[in-house]
């Protein structure tokens, strides 16, 4: 089990690293985060959902993604805390303060989920949540020590060089945790190293003095890491620096603009735009305005609807896309952003927050209720008006209707169409995630767009199982392989 010293410190890479580089060796790995939270999922294919990182995971382990590598996700929303998704099925709400006591009636699911994975795999690797030493959270803990306890499993501690201090926050997580808990640590790893590595050789034998673990190696710094999906808001943080970086040195040609909304789901949707050259994704936040040069706007997923529109609103940006929409810019809501694009959005039932009926941006004839069981299922299919092909998944609560649908965005190859688009169609929306996925599909946007030199934007499909290739092999340079397996019995 990997844990870390604080939260973002690589553990979802290093896994994720791991998992590629033991199944080339042979070995039947599986992936497992007991408790995550992340309002970025993904669908399985016994039809739950689960944490992306987690999906990626599997992906790098070569094998299908599964409800039981995240028994308990967690998904925030607005003021009625987070739903708890568990074993792939949605549970219900609550709030930070009330899932403290929920916690310990999810461990025996959790432990079912591991005990599966378990059976079928050479080896398992396990995932911590945040931080192994928030000793305040540790009553009930599903998470960190109280999993690694109850299913007596061997642990090894990230630090993050990168942030500073790291001998400090892995000598002091030794010194906070109980000395049964500690007990379970045998080794650590040093992440995110930038310079010369034997600088630091002294601070692992340090550490390895006050601690009594082992040092399991030293990680340089991983640049392509950008080029994988981001776990979380925490880290499209990251990613919204890096392509800002990255954009003031573009001369590309096709400028799409994405509103970062706070609750912004299942934002892997960018991905593919984001790591096209022929594309200039820019990700706005608090209210920056609108580019006036901008070819498409995208309004993405969203965990909460109604709270984000009306943040949307307090942000301004409904007057930004009503003017973009006039000059005959183009718009394009995916799930939530879909909703936000019609003239209604009903919450009968108070799924969201308190029940009730606002009003959308009116850019699209059809009108949403939040009603009905979650939508998960694969999907695949091609765009009605040119016939380009796509896969993806569909992950929402709610239906929608109106004249708009009779104009469809697409047509899934079950026969059933999906979304609306304006009579002028330059607004589309669709329930939809993983559209630009398909080089295909995302070249054809862009070429719709204006861009230039569409064939030459790169095979997404392709970057990601490279990077997840060059991933295994820096890891494999620079840890003790072998001392892990041995770790792990």
């Amino acid at each position: 089990m990997f844990m870390g010293t604080g939260s973002d410190v690589g553990k979802s890479l290093i896994v994720a690293g791991l998992c590629r580089l033991l199944a080339d060796r042979g070995m039947r790995v599986r992936p497992f985060k007991p408790q995550n939270m992340s309002n970025n999922a993904g669908v399985t294919a016994d039809g739950g959902e689960i944490g992306r990182a987690q999906a990626l995971q599997a992906r790098a382990a070569r094998v299908a993604p599964s409800v039981h590598m995240n028994p308990v996700l967690l998904k925030p929303q607005n003021n009625i805390g987070a739903q708890i998704i568990l074993q792939g099925k949605m549970q219900g709400s609550a709030r930070a303060r009330e899932y403290q006591a929920i916690k310990r009636a999810l461990m025996p699911a959790v432990l079912d989920s591991f005990a599966r994975l378990r059976a079928e795999a050479d080896i398992v690797l396990v995932e911590g949540a945040g931080s192994a030493s928030e000793i305040n959270l540790r009553a009930n803990d599903i998470a960190n020590m109280g999993f690694a306890r109850a299913a007596n499993v061997p642990v090894v501690l990230i630090g993050d060089i990168d942030r500073g201090g790291v001998i400090a926050s892995v000598v002091g997580t030794r010194t906070v945790l109980d000395p049964a808990d500690a007990a379970m640590i045998g080794g650590f790893l040093i992440n995110r190293m930038r310079g010369d590595a034997s600088l630091f050789v002294d601070g692992v034998a340090a550490i390895e003095r006050m601690t009594g673990w082992s040092g399991l190696g030293i990680i340089p710094h991983f640049e392509d890491a950008a080029k994988l999906p981001a776990e979380d808001a925490l880290a499209l943080r990251e990613v919204v620096r890096w392509q800002r970086a990255a954009g003031s040195r573009s001369s590309r040609r096709v400028k799409i603009a994405v509103l970062v909304l706070p609750r912004i789901a299942n934002f892997d949707d960018l991905d593919p735009l984001r790591l096209d050259p022929v594309v200039e994704l820019r990700l706005l936040q608090n209210g920056e305005p609108l580019p006036p040069d901008t070819d498409l706007v995208i309004l993405p997923g969203s965990k909460a609807t109604i709270a984000d529109l009306a943040g949307l609103r307090a942000q301004g940006w409904d007057h930004d896309i009503l003017a973009h929409a006039r000059r005959g810019g183009r718009v394009l809501g995916l799930c939530g952003g879909y909703q936000m694009l019609g003239r209604t959005i009903s919450d009968p039932g108070g799924i969201e927050g308190p029940a009730g009926t606002v009003p959308g941006l009116g850019l699209l004839v059809v009108d949403t209720v939040l009603t009905g069981e979650k939508q998960l299922r694969s999907v695949r299919g091609e765009t009605i008006a040119d016939g380009v092909p796509f896969s993806g998944y569909e992950m929402h609560v709610g239906t929608t209707t109106g004249t708009d649908t009779a104009r469809a965005l697409v047509r899934l190859a079950e026969g059933r169409a999906d979304g609306a688009t304006s009579p002028d169609g330059r607004v589309a929306g669709s329930y939809v995630h993983g559209f630009f996925t398909d080089d295909r599909q995302r070249r054809a946007w862009v070429a719709r767009l204006g861009g230039d030199n569409v064939g030459l934007g790169p095979a997404y499909e392709a970057t990601i199982e490279a990077t997840l290739d060059a991933l295994a092999e820096h890891l494999a340079s620079h840890l003790d392989v072998a001392a892990l397996l041995a770790l792990a019995r």
